[in-house]
């Protein structure tokens, strides 16, 4: 492949490479630099174009974004996202069926690949579930990926625990322990059963849910687990004040320094995201774990929070990755924004760079997979390689294709995807998936799931009265009028 722009890396560093060239031979890369000595059996020149190694995404969106129904809609407790007690009492069941949970992976994996994602850990809400996620949902999943050709890590959640919302307003904690361990059970058989399947593109993960919803025995057999299979755990941790409470008033410890007992704060644990962590002292712990953080600044600043210091928590020897967390599955985006926010709580522009967060996405999310073969384009790593478009307007005069994407990029400048040395995208296009349908049957979907929050909220109230839109509706609901009008080429246009 050529292209006007070539990231390579030199051994130690991302290097660029101008009117570049990148050989590839099967799964991996030959040749990064210019003027290929060998025979070569096919050419491809994108033009003017940043090649450039995928990106990792720690935290990817697995599932229908949920969070245009909560934002500026008022009190989020009323609205039927968490569950009430009545709820709970009635016994909780799944808001969609097996092939409507399978097909959120495929519309969301889409996604990713669409933005230039090369490899993905995947999240999804467990709100909308009777419990957490299952094997053989994951086997069809495992399918999906490997279909698309995604580079996946892989495996059903698992929880001991699910907090609820009390007539009052006050939360609580549901314990079901011998489902969360019998959660465990099922990703340690798909692990057994999908690592390394599809070539290497499906690998396994440990995935408990949250650190709050996971109990002493669950995160101690998980930790066995993960020494045993050489696992990644990823486990949501200092992610909110009412989080690390609630860790404190149950186990007696802030959450890093419990899971640092629990011996599951080492070079194979995953944290997003890293926002309320105690002072230095934790910034130590977790940094001489080898741990890794997923920062997620997107999904965060819409509700007005922030990690405090990008630059302070990397000057302490942080590993971070990134992570998207949310719709749209725009690394760019987070890059951007990230760096914003960054130079916003760190009063200047001289600790964090556009660099880190680039860097985040491609060697700091390998670095957490303990992959020295992703993330860079160099001889022997695997060719997980993207194609971003220099030529949109939009992008201003270049100087550094790097500054211009991070400054006015986004995620549908990229162009073309090869992942494991297949193309995946071509065009903009991802192989065999129709768009609109994809769309129309995304559309059908989520309007059944916002019917959904009115079985979760107090009372049972009409659905259509749970949301709020940004501007108000001119007109009234009727019973037979969905909140959306879902149009398909046999609707009439209105």
């Amino acid at each position: 492949m050529k292209a006007s722009c070539v990231v390579g890396f030199d051994g130690t560093r991302h290097v660029l490479w101008r009117d570049g060239e990148v050989v590839i031979e099967g799964s991996r890369v030959l040749f990064v630099g210019r003027g290929f000595p060998g025979p070569v059996g096919q050419w491809i020149d994108y033009g003017n174009a940043l090649l450039g190694p995928g990106f990792i995404d720690l935290d990817a969106l697995g599932d229908l974004d949920s969070t245009v129904l909560s934002m500026d809609n008022g009190d989020e407790n009323a609205m039927g996202r968490m569950w009430s007690a009545e709820y709970l009492a009635r016994g909780p069941q799944e808001s969609y069926s097996f092939d409507e949970e399978v097909f959120k992976y495929r519309y969301a994996f889409t996604q990713l690949i669409r933005n230039g994602i090369t490899t993905a850990m995947p999240i999804t809400s467990m709100y909308y579930r009777e419990w957490a996620e299952t094997y053989d949902e994951f086997a069809a999943v495992a399918g999906v990926a490997a279909e698309l050709g995604l580079r996946t890590y892989l495996g059903p959640c698992y929880m001991s625990g699910m907090q609820y919302l009390q007539a009052d307003g006050s939360r609580a904690e549901h314990w079901d322990e011998a489902r969360g361990l019998a959660g465990l059970d099922a990703a340690e058989r798909f692990f057994r059963d999908f690592d390394g399947t599809r070539g290497g593109l499906i690998r396994g993960a440990l995935l408990p849910d949250r650190i709050q919803t996971c109990t002493p025995a669950l995160l101690q057999r998980t930790a066995a687990l993960s020494r045993e299979l050489a696992a990644p755990v990823r486990l949501h941790c200092c992610q909110g004040p009412g989080e690390v409470a609630l860790v404190k008033a149950l186990r007696g410890k802030a959450p890093l320094a419990w899971l640092e007992e629990l011996d599951l704060l080492g070079p194979r644990a995953v944290l997003p995201h890293g926002i309320y962590i105690e002072g230095d002292d934790d910034l130590a712990r977790l940094a001489h774990s080898g741990a890794s953080l997923v920062h997620c600044p997107v999904v965060f600043a819409r509700d007005g929070e922030a990690l405090d210091s990008f630059g302070r928590y990397r000057a302490h020897g942080v590993n971070f990755a990134l992570g998207t967390d949310t719709c749209p599955a725009d690394l760019l985006d987070n890059m951007r924004q990230g760096l914003n926010i960054a130079r916003l709580k760190e009063g200047g522009s001289t600790q964090t760079s556009a660099l880190d967060l680039y860097n985040a996405a491609t060697l700091g999310g390998a670095k957490a997979l303990g992959r020295d073969d992703l993330g860079r384009l160099a001889p022997g790593a695997k060719a997980d390689i993207t194609l971003f478009s220099l030529d949109g307007l939009h992008l201003g005069p270049l100087f550094d294709p790097l500054k211009n994407l991070i400054l006015a990029g986004r995620g549908d400048d990229c162009i073309a995807s090869w992942i494991d040395g297949r193309c995946v995208m071509q065009d903009g296009q991802v192989n065999g998936v129709d768009y609109a349908s994809l769309q129309r049957q995304a559309q059908r979907q989520f309007h059944r799931l916002m019917q959904s929050h009115a079985d979760r909220a107090f009372g049972q109230p009409d659905w259509r009265t749970l949301f709020q839109p940004a501007i108000p509706f001119a007109d009234a609901w009727s019973a037979d009028r969905p909140l959306c009008t879902l149009a398909s080429p046999n609707d009439d246009k209105r």
